[in-house]
């Protein structure tokens, strides 16, 4: 079956201006860089967008903004969704789906508590199901924060089965959970969207759907030549593999504001300022700054191969 939100799907960072407002220009053109790097859809107001720490009206406006700018080129998907009460929630997803994207994402630890079963988490799904339009794509996120909620077989299972999710953002990072999680889903309209770069090419060569991990901020054109043309060139596909998965270390350097860093180098944004990561990265993780030099010219390199193949 064919599946409306696969392939790259960039969770999309904030630029902010010093003075801590969003900057909206710089915004426009990360979009645009996005788009001309390959990203089949865009993930807006995530954790990567910082959105624990959006207002929101600011999650609503970052959701809305990049309908506008995207202008139906690719899905727009958006989450926002970070209360604990489900009368607050209901208000995030209504306000998010208000925006005209193309599905809203239901984060699966909103769902349940940590010391919670299965049986709150439908409760709590139930819930929102009936408060969202019936007609209403949706989306499921294993976000890792404030802490990691996967779900289970029979939760995975019921969602695909339901027809009213379109997507999983995948965050098990583990290969033989994530094949038996494409056996659940076979001939549902839910596809799994792998979010780890260590097992992105081997998820993709077992039938995964998609790639949504956070490197797709440094480098998304290359996660879509590895879906485009990685079967045809597997020694290649090798080698990239390996870049990529060394590159993905460096998520532990102050992410996302090291994104900042990286976009700011290549001009699409000024500033580096962020609200989840407070800390000058320079100071706390000694040469990041040479880790983003081997990763802006590894990949470089890699693009001058794959353009003589």
């Amino acid at each position: 079956m064919p599946h409306a939100m696969q392939g790259v799907f960039p969770v999309m960072i904030t630029p902010f201006r010093p003075d801590n407002t969003v900057d909206w220009e710089g915004y426009a053109r990360l979009i645009e860089w996005y788009l001309d790097n390959g990203s089949h859809g865009l993930f807006a107001v995530c954790q990567s967008s910082e959105m624990q720490f959006l207002s929101l009206e600011e999650r609503r406006e970052l959701a809305r903004f990049t309908v506008e700018q995207v202008a139906g080129r690719v899905p727009v998907v958006a989450s926002g969704h970070i209360s604990d009460s489900i009368s607050d929630q209901k208000e995030e997803l209504l306000t998010i789906a208000g925006t005209g994207v193309d599905a809203v994402v239901l984060v699966t630890n909103r769902l349940a508590a940590a010391n919670e079963d299965s049986s709150a988490f439908q409760s709590r799904m139930d819930a929102l199901l009936e408060a969202l339009p019936a007609d209403l794509m949706l989306g499921l996120y294993e976000c890792p924060a404030p802490y990691r909620r996967l779900l289970t077989d029979e939760e995975v299972s019921w969602c695909a089965h339901s027809g009213r999710f379109a997507f999983l953002k995948d965050v098990t990072c583990n290969l033989e959970h994530l094949k038996r999680r494409l056996a659940l889903v076979a001939g549902t309209p839910l596809a799994i969207n792998n979010a780890n770069a260590a097992i992105a090419w081997p998820a993709i060569q077992a039938g995964g759907h998609g790639f949504s991990g956070v490197m797709n901020n440094f480098h998304p054109d290359l996660y879509r030549w590895l879906i485009d043309h990685g079967q045809a060139h597997p020694e290649f596909a090798a080698e990239l593999d390996t870049f990529l998965v060394l590159a993905a270390m460096s998520e532990s350097l102050g992410y996302p504001k090291l994104a900042k860093h990286f976009h700011r180098r290549i001009g699409t944004f000024a500033s580096v300022h962020s609200r989840s990561v407070n800390y000058d990265i320079d100071e706390r993780h000694w040469a990041a700054d040479v880790v983003l030099d081997q990763i802006l010219e590894g990949a470089d390199r890699l693009r001058n191969r794959i353009r003589s193949l």
